[in-house]
């Protein structure tokens, strides 16, 4: 007598489990790997995106295809978001650490088919993990992170890969002069916040050399009135997070006149109230007043008489900087403003740029934040200009809070495999095997920068490797230019410490996670017509 199969999921829920999850989770990974996998290096391929709106990407930085890209498979979501990680935490590496995730991935295949318990894979790799940031450590060298010449050098090997490195001089020098004027001392700690004291404008028209970094703000607003003063020296800034205006109700109200003389009054007193608001601002006799709420006319009629010009509705972000910038407190309540509160600038300028009108705010003294204007032939240039940018501001940062550095070019992928291979013979049991296949993996690497110049690569890598074994201390790493291999320190090819630790470690965690899934369960869409025929559910269990 047969049994009846008992059914625990729901109708229509597909299953995966055991070897196929694995097998399944590992061909999703390599898939997005080898997207992504031509954008490595200086000869690195350009790709090209169609957003959901119908706008174009064109960019070979690694999370920004990754990030266009709608996948389905939850492994392939799990590796993009690797990307997005990996740029957040330390803004360059973010194709490095997909295509060593994925080589990692795809090596444990062989392991996984073999019948080897996952669990043995992922212990192998998190100890050549250890092993492998150990190497790291021994290879790193300091360097000074007042030196320019040494920190440019740094900048220059990360913007190399990049479409802007033909101008990485000029990226070199707006990254490290914008960085090292946000730089701030918290408890002792150097505290570098890109994100919102590092603003980058882009405006289309002019030469990519006309870009420069502002010792100040600038943002796309004008003066509230026509006859205010568009240009003032050495002004005196007040910054306000309140209405310059008649309080409005947040409620609806109604008010009943019964006669005409009431109404004027009511009147008089918003012209009075007005009227009190200005005056206490005037008696601090600012140049210029900044508000992030509304200025109604009568304000703007008080302050131009008093030769007082005023910005209004600016985001609060904005605000935040100018006071960075200029040393001023922003002041919730008009009435509460004090002298000291005020900032000073070396200028304030309105300029119009092609149909915009822009404020700068700059020649500040020692200010804590700056604007980065970038100019460039179109949009998709300045964007694409900004992408690396954002990577070279990055680095500078690394470089400044952790001034370590190790060579680029596929040199400590190539330290790191030698070492691990000669670990691997002392190691007995099942665990070095998976443990040998990390090694191998992290020739993933110099290999894809040599695919991607056109080399020979077979040749030179079987070169690489000699040199390697060699037992020398010369860097030997991949000419990404011409496929050659060369010593990095006479290239002066380097990279920060902390972007390949960072690479390394995402990348070995997010395959161990990956290797230790054994099940997915996906249910049907919760949208599907009522009417539609829901098919058998399907047990797909080994």
């Amino acid at each position: 007598m047969f049994q009846v199969p008992v059914l625990v999921l729901k109708e229509g829920t597909k299953r995966e489990s055991g070897h196929k999850a694995q097998l399944g989770n590992i061909t999703a990974a390599k898939a997005v790997s080898d997207t992504v996998r031509t954008t490595l290096g200086p000869r690195a391929m350009l790709k090209m995106v169609l957003d959901a709106m119908g706008g174009i990407v064109l960019t070979n930085d690694g999370n920004a295809v990754l990030r266009e890209i709608d996948v389905s498979h939850p492994a392939a979501k799990s590796m993009i978001e690797l990307s997005r990680t990996q740029d957040e935490e330390v803004g360059d590496g973010t194709t490095s650490v997909i295509v060593l995730a994925g080589e990692l991935l795809s090596v444990a295949e062989p392991f996984i088919e073999r019948g080897i318990h996952p669990r043995t894979v992922v212990n192998a790799y998190f100890k050549a993990l250890d092993d492998a940031i150990e190497v790291i450590d021994k290879l790193a060298t300091k360097i000074d992170p007042n030196d320019n010449k040494a920190v440019n050098n740094v900048i220059a090997s990360c913007i190399g890969t990049k479409y802007m490195s033909r101008h990485k001089d000029l990226m070199c020098g707006l990254a490290s002069t914008a960085v090292r004027t946000i730089v701030a001392e918290v408890d002792g700690h150097k505290v570098i916040d890109i994100k919102n004291y590092a603003r980058i404008e882009k405006v289309p028209g002019g030469a990519v050399e006309d870009s420069c970094v502002l010792r100040g703000v600038m943002f796309d607003k004008d003066v509230t009135h026509p006859k205010m003063r568009r240009k003032i020296n050495n002004p005196k800034i007040l910054l306000l997070d309140c209405p310059l205006e008649y309080t409005k109700l947040e409620s609806q109200a109604n008010v009943e006149i019964a006669k005409e003389s009431d109404w004027e009054a009511l009147l008089k007193q918003e012209e009075i109230y007005v009227e009190k608001l200005c005056n206490q601002i005037v008696k601090l006799k600012p140049d210029l007043v900044i508000t992030e709420k509304g200025v109604s006319d009568l304000a703007q009629h008080y302050l131009m008489k008093a030769n007082i010009s005023c910005i209004r509705r600016v985001k609060k972000t904005e605000n935040n900087r100018i006071a960075k910038a200029t040393g001023a407190t922003i002041v919730s309540r008009a009435e509460e403003a004090k002298e000291s509160d005020l900032g000073t600038a070396g200028l304030f300028e309105v300029q119009k740029i092609g149909d915009e009108y822009f404020t700068f705010i700059t020649e500040c003294n020692s200010p804590k934040a700056c604007t980065i204007l970038l100019r460039g032939a179109s949009k998709d240039a300045l964007n694409e200009i900004e992408r690396n940018l954002q990577d070279a501001l990055y680095v500078a940062r690394n470089i400044i809070i952790d001034p370590r550095i190790v060579p680029g070019g596929g040199a400590t992928e190539m330290y790191v495999s030698k070492a691990l291979g000669e670990k691997a013979k002392s190691l007995e049991g099942v665990i070095q095997f998976p443990y040998r296949a990390v090694s191998q993996a992290m020739e993933v690497i110099p290999r894809t920068l040599l695919e991607n110049c056109g080399a020979n690569v077979v040749r030179a890598l079987t070169e690489l490797r000699a040199k390697h074994a060699a037992g020398k201390e010369t860097p030997w790493g991949v000419n990404g230019q011409t496929g050659e291999i060369v010593d990095m320190s006479q290239y002066r090819i380097w990279e920060p410490y902390t972007v390949k630790v960072q690479t390394v470690k995402t990348a070995v965690e997010s395959a161990a996670l990956l290797l230790r899934i054994d099940d997915i369960v996906s249910g049907i869409s919760k949208k599907k017509d009522e009417g539609q025929n829901v098919s058998q559910p399907q047990n797909e269990e080994e």
